[in-house]
């Protein structure tokens, strides 16, 4: 029996983790391209590229653990079947908690993870990505000018070029600035200028012995000004302030504030744990497989049960917080209902000593 356990442990976290990494891989690189492209088109700054990817990979972890885990469990199941081990194994006296066992104790390692991943984890990384995010959203349009590059601030009313800047960020060559405002549009040029903060936290890009063209574009009324110096203030974007969010709330103060709203939240939180152990268990029975007969179907039935069960963690939020359910009933109402299914199953398969 020990034999049994140790041998399919082994090959339970081979499979699960060959899978974890697939999973991953995929997602990341999905999910990177979309990233990519909200920086190409400028909505993103590219210093954000990678704190981004880290919060969404976060933001998903649960998933990719849940998805993974299943997965090994269950190829390395029906594996036995396919090569008829499973037969020889259960003449040889294992039963359905023999199966069931060495299932559980691989599992519960990582739905412990899972768990304080979805608890804990979650919240934290939704916090942390909202003080990112409005971190950004502060940044001077200065910060983001970059050598022979054309930059543009936010609102699309003023474009910055400089060819090139110091070392220490402070001095700039061969600048030229695109701005419209009050109807009429400005162009300013200058061979050098520097970056300067006043007391009050203002930031201005002083220009030295340039020159202003300003006028109504389509018209013959452009004025042209020298200057020895001349200050362009940077606005700073305006930030507003977040409150916690239910996805940002921590676990304790989701039930400290029980609203209808937060306890879909934590329906969900607490489903992803349950519903993996669940899930593992499940491909116990699931993992049957006439040698003799195809695995497609088996297959199919598999995903679309896996499909169903995680579409339901996501009605059941929906419920609690339309105020359908309470959270209690919400949780019993799904996960009692499969884990009667899961022990339906098991009676099926393994009566007789087993159904074949």
């Amino acid at each position: 029996m020990r034999r049994f356990e140790r041998t399919l442990t082994r090959e339970m976290a081979e499979s699960a983790s060959v899978a974890f990494i697939a999973l991953i891989s995929i997602f990341c690189v999905v999910l990177l391209v979309r990233i990519l492209g909200k920086a190409a088109t400028g909505d993103l700054d590219v210093d954000a590229v990678l704190p981004m990817l880290g919060f969404g990979l976060l933001r998903s972890l649960p998933i990719l653990l849940s998805l993974g885990l299943f997965v090994g469990v269950f190829m390395s199941l029906s594996r036995l079947w396919r090569d008829s081990e499973a037969v020889i194994w259960m003449n040889g006296g294992v039963g359905p908690w023999g199966w069931a066992r060495p299932v559980i104790v691989f599992v519960i390692p990582v739905v412990l993870i899972i768990a304080f991943v979805s608890l804990e984890a979650l919240a934290w990384g939704a916090r942390k990505q909202g003080e990112f995010e409005q971190m950004l959203a502060a940044k001077d349009q200065i910060s983001l000018l970059s050598a022979g590059v054309f930059s543009e601030d936010r609102q699309g009313k003023r474009v910055v070029f400089v060819e090139k800047i110091s070392p220490d960020g402070v001095h700039v060559e061969n600048v030229f600035v695109q701005s419209f405002e009050r109807g009429r549009m400005g162009v300013t040029i200058a061979g050098k200028g520097s970056i300067q903060q006043v007391e009050n936290g203002d930031t201005f890009l002083v220009l030295e012995q340039g020159k202003r063209y300003e006028g109504v574009p389509g018209e013959a009324d452009f004025w042209l000004a020298k200057f020895n110096r001349y200050s362009v203030r940077v606005p700073v974007q305006a930030v507003e302030e977040r409150g916690l969010t239910k996805r940002s709330m921590s676990s304790a103060d989701l039930l400290r504030n029980p609203t209808p709203l937060n306890m879909g939240e934590w329906v969900v939180r607490l489903g992803y744990p349950i519903s993996t152990l669940l899930l593992c268990l499940l491909a116990v029975p699931l993992s049957y497989a006439n040698p003799r007969a195809g695995r497609s179907m088996n297959v199919v039935f598999t995903v679309l049960i896996y499909a169903a069960y995680n579409n339901f963690v996501g009605l059941s939020q929906s419920w609690v917080e339309r105020g359908k359910l309470g959270a209690t009933e919400s949780l019993l109402l799904l996960h009692g209902g499969m884990l009667l299914i899961l022990l339906a199953m098991f009676w099926r398969r393994f009566r007789g000593p087993w159904t074949s």
